[in-house]
Formats: C-alpha cells, sequence, structure tokens
C-alpha cells in the first residue's frame, strides 16, 4: 500500500513541474503538450538564486570563442580561431605559419574556403557564408592535419 502511494504522488508531483523561463538574447523556446524546453547560445552560468517560489540564473554572454569541437591532430602545434560563433570575420592566430594551409568546410563536406595562412594573424572573410556549422581544418605542407575546428556561423 505504502509503494503504490508513492508512487501516485510520485506521479501528481512530476504532471504538475512546469519549466523555467529564459530572458536571453539568443536562443529559443518550445513546448508542446508532453513539456517545454528552453535554451541559450553562448550563455555561461554564473550564479542561481531562490527565492523559495522562484529560480533566478544569471549568465553572460561569451563574445571570444565558444568551441563546438576541436581536433587535435598535432599537439605541440598551437593555434587560434576566433571568434566563434562568428557573422563577418574568422581569425586564425598561430606564431607557426609558413607552410601552412586552411580548409573551410561546410556542414555537407565541401570545401567552401581554402588558401595558405598568410601571417601570424589571417583573417578570413566569411560574412558572404549562410549561417550553419562549419569545419575549420589546418594541414601542413605534407598535407598533414595539424588541427580541426568546429565552428558556427550567424547571421
Amino acid at each position: 500500500m505504502k509503494r503504490k502511494t508513492f508512487v501516485w504522488i510520485a506521479i501528481l508531483t512530476t504532471s504538475s513541474i512546469q519549466a523555467q523561463e529564459v530572458i536571453s538574447t539568443q536562443g529559443d523556446s518550445y513546448s508542446n503538450s508532453s513539456g517545454s524546453i528552453d535554451f541559450t547560445i553562448g550563455e555561461v552560468v554564473i550564479n542561481t538564486v531562490s527565492d523559495g517560489s522562484y529560480d533566478m540564473t544569471q549568465g553572460f554572454h561569451q563574445t571570444n570563442w565558444n568551441f563546438v569541437g576541436l581536433e587535435d591532430h598535432a599537439p605541440n602545434y598551437e593555434a587560434l580561431v576566433f571568434p566563434n560563433p562568428t557573422t563577418e570575420v574568422l581569425n586564425i592566430k598561430t606564431s607557426l605559419f609558413e607552410n601552412v594551409s586552411y580548409t573551410l568546410f561546410d556542414a555537407q563536406g565541401r570545401v567552401v574556403i581554402q588558401s595558405k595562412l598568410t601571417g601570424s594573424l589571417t583573417s578570413l572573410q566569411v560574412s558572404q557564408l549562410a549561417p550553419g556549422n562549419y569545419t575549420l581544418l589546418l594541414t601542413d605542407a605534407f598535407d598533414k592535419s595539424l588541427k580541426t575546428f568546429k565552428l558556427i556561423k550567424q547571421l
């Protein structure tokens, strides 16, 4: 009898829980008859406070890299790519740029931009690209992969 009561209380408790409301500059909210979800892009939680009735989680928007992914093929080779997400310009910064090439692929694996690094800071104009996910591959003179960055292009 106690077990059945516990199960009913658990079911009633979970059916009355509602999702939190998010106020954000980027992200969205979706809901249907079975529940709702709120998500943000580039927000990092730094503090959560509660008054017993409401919870508020504060965060801040990252204006620099927000890595979606990095494959480190050559751990001794150092390179930074920023900003991510990006809208107009993508920067590649490395001290070893001679004989290093970059290739930017779209989500379908098609080559979008390809060239060689021109200096310790190489800037790529990406404003003409469609919003979406991209992959940046850095390779050496022997076509050996050095780093692979997963990137997001926004409007």
